[in-house]
This record gives C-alpha cells, structure tokens and sequence, in this order.
C-alpha cells in the first residue's frame, strides 16, 4: 500500500495523529496486489481440517461462498463508483441510514478484528504444534501459546509502523509458498489418477444443512475484501479501479482457495483431515515427504503470523481514527512520538487475551472453529451494512437483493452460538454512541 505521511502533535501524555501528504497513490496492479494482499492470510490454513467432515458438500460450500462474496463485492464496488469519498463502509452507510448504524457497522468491524486476532494466533500455534506435537494434549496449552503470540505482534507493532511495514513484506512473501504447494500437489494427482484419487461423491447425496454449516466457514477465508474499500483515497481514480480490483482479487482468490483447499479435504483420508493440526503440512508430507512439510508447516506459521500483524496495525488504526472522530473516548486516540497508537494496540490485545481464556477448555481446531464463525457472524453485518444502503441508495438492484438473502443465509449457518454472541456485541456498540454523543453535548454546552 501507499505510504502515508504523519505529522504528530502533543495530547494529554501523547501525540494525535493528521495526515500531512500522500506519496504517489496505487494503480490498478498494485490496487489488484492490495486486495488480495488482505485476503489472503493464515484463515484458510486450517480449514480443510474443519472442512473434512463435510466432503464433497464443502465444495459445494466454496463455490456458493464465491458467488455469494462476489454479490457484496459488486455492492461495495457500485457503492464506491456512486460515493467515492465516502471511504468505506462507514461513509456508505452513513449516507444511507445515518450516524448510529454508520458507528454500528464500524464497531462490528473493530469486534470482528479482535476475534480474528484470536482466531489467526490459534491458527499459528496450531502449525507450529508440529514441531511439538504434545501441545493440544495439554490443557489450556494452545489459549496460552496463541496469547503469547498475540503479545509478540503486539509489541512489534509497539514499535511503530516502520518496523511492523518492514515484518509484514517478508511475510507476504512467504505465505503464499503452501498454497501454491498444495495446488501443485493436487492437480498433479488429479490429474495422474484422472480422478480416482480424489473421495467419492457421497452415497446419500448432499446435505443442504452440511454445505450451510460448510459455507459459513468458508466466508471466514474469503473475509477482508471489505477493507480495501477504506484504502480509495490511496488509489487512482478509484471509482474505476478499485470496483476492477475488488471483483478480480476476490474471484481469484477464491479460485485459489477452493482448489487448495478441496484437493486436501478430498485427497487425505477424511478422518485423517479432520484430525490434523497443520492440514496443508500433513498433505504435502503424504505425498512429499516430510522434510518440505516440515518447510510449509513454518511458513503457514509465518503467514499467520503476519497476518495478525496486518490485523494489528489495521485495528490500531481503526480505534485511532473513531477515537478521532468522537465516537470512542479520546484517550484510545493517543498516539506516542513514533505515530503509534499504543494504547489502542494494548487494549486490542487485552481484549483477545480475555477471549482466549475464556475458551482455553477447547482443543487448537474447536478453538479456531468457534473464532472464525464469530468472527465471520461479527463481520457480516458490515455486509449487511453495506447491502442495504445499496438498496437504499437504489443502485443494489436484483444482484443487492440476492446479497441481501446470502447475507442472513451465511448469518444462519454460522449457528446460534457465533450469531447470538455477534448479536449482542453488536448491540453493546449502541450505548457506547449515545453515552459518547451525550459527552460531545455536554463539552459544547461547558
């Protein structure tokens, strides 16, 4: 992404962030590169484990989910060429229904972030756990070690932007390594077995409640889309270009993901899959050895790792710019003389810690599972934001209606649990706006 340029000025103990200059802003490549860039994280590296027992309806799954992300993806990109200054979600709905659902949407957001924060940590320890296997069998083990991991990013973002911009090129870099291993494995054996290698289609047909459940997850891989559409006023003309690379990135990551990720829940033993712990590792030692599955095993760690840095920074500045705007006490705005919102990182990774001890009983995939689908439920409802001021705005058509019905179809199959608790940490977001907008009232009326 363009770098931005930040002067600092001094505030209660800290510096507040303002934007002074951008350098030169991204084109349609680099726009392209971007969106994918987001989307493609640790999310995907244990979901053919949580995707096993599903079989050939998971693919079912995949494919529904691209359809589906590729209907918001059209909203978010008819939305920007209509609004092109509203810089995301926020201002979308904001135009459509006003400042409380506007708030709402970007609450949803800063609460589906620090679920992934969990969820990715969880992903990372889980591939690491391959060069200590007794890990899960310990219990509480995996909450601990994903923590820890939570902390070290954090404190690596602690150290500015710099540093954390410098961390998350290597690890881009890498984390692409096991998803071209796997592709390659499996259209290698694919094709050599013309087929016959891969599982049976199932006996008893397919499972509308098993491709829901199964389609659910998926979405938590395809997620982050939805945040290349803050990054407009870094692109050229981004009321062309970036609708271009929302629609391009999401189809091809997709593409990507549901090849890597069926071939390995279709080609390893299905109870095998389900068990793993590292999934992509496992499959290339089958078919590899174990030596290279060992070398992916750390660059899956590695991605995910980066991707909670991503996510890190990403949050950070989330918190930064609503305390700026008034929504949030300001003291979450303060930043230090190196531009970094401290205190915003800290409270994040708090906030992830309390929710890993708080399902530190379950093993590395029960845990990962419960976080993606409340992360997934949480992030929804930007979508569902976003779907409807597109109909509102009357530029969604019959493609927003069809958004709209994927949307609360996905909110279902995440399951009571994921949806119910997203539910009421939505709600929690409204009286923080109204105590906040009675403050601002108090302090013009002072």
């Amino acid at each position: 992404m363009a770098l931005l340029r930040w002067r600092t000025r001094r505030a209660s103990g800290g510096t507040a962030l303002t934007e002074t200059a951008a350098h030169k802003k991204l084109g349609p490549w680099m726009s392209l590169a971007m969106v994918m860039g987001i989307m493609i994280g640790s999310g995907v590296f244990l979901l053919p484990a949580a995707l096993a027992p599903f079989g050939w309806n998971a693919v079912v799954g995949w494919v529904l989910t691209i359809a589906g992300a590729m209907t918001i993806v059209t909203m978010l990109a008819r939305l920007t060429r209509h609004l092109p200054a509203a810089d995301g979600p926020h201002g979308f709905v904001g135009t459509a229904f006003g400042p409380l659902p506007a708030f709402l949407v970007t609450w949803s957001q800063w609460v589906a972030t620090v679920v992934a924060n969990a969820a990715v940590s969880t992903a990372a320890v889980s591939y690491l756990s391959m060069f200590a296997p007794g890990i899960d069998a310990v219990p509480g083990l995996p909450a601990l070690l994903s923590i820890a991991v939570v902390w070290g990013v954090t404190l690596v973002n602690l150290r500015g932007a710099h540093a954390a911009g410098g961390f998350q090129i290597v690890t881009t870099i890498l984390k692409l390594t096991p998803l071209i291993a796997a592709i390659g494995i499996t259209l290698w054996v694919t094709g050599a077995t013309r087929g016959a290698a891969l599982a049976p289609l199932p006996a008893e047909g397919f499972s509308a409640s098993a491709i829901t459940a199964a389609a659910a997850l998926t979405l938590w891989a395809m997620l982050g889309f939805e945040s290349a559409s803050f990054a407009s006023a870094q692109v050229e003309n981004p009321a062309q270009t970036l609708p271009r690379a929302l629609m391009w990135g999401t189809a091809l990551t997709g593409l990507i993901y549901i090849i890597a990720c069926s071939g390995i829940a279709l080609l390893m033993p299905g109870d095998q899959a389900a068990a793993s712990h590292a999934p992509f590792a496992d499959f290339i030692a089958q078919y590899w050895g174990h030596g290279p599955a060992l070398t992916v095993a750390i660059f899956a760690a590695i991605s995910g790792i980066g991707c909670l840095n991503g996510l890190s920074l990403a949050n950070g500045a989330l918190v930064v710019s609503v305390a700026r705007a008034g929504t949030v006490p300001a003291w979450f705005g303060v930043v230090n003389s190196h531009g970094t919102p401290v205190r915003a990182l800290l409270f994040n990774a708090v906030l992830s810690t309390i929710l890993l001890l708080l399902n530190s009983s379950r093993t590395m995939t029960d845990l990962f599972v419960y976080l993606a689908l409340l992360s997934t439920s949480s992030t929804l409802f930007v979508y569902l934001g976003v779907t409807t001021s597109a109909l509102r705005l009357r530029i969604g058509g019959v493609i927003g209606l069809v958004a709209l019905g994927y949307v609360f179809w996905t909110l279902w199959g995440a399951g009571v649990q994921a949806t119910g608790w997203s539910t009421v940490l939505l709600i929690a977001g409204a009286p923080v706006f109204w105590l906040m907008r009675r403050a601002t009232r108090l302090r013009l009326a002072a």
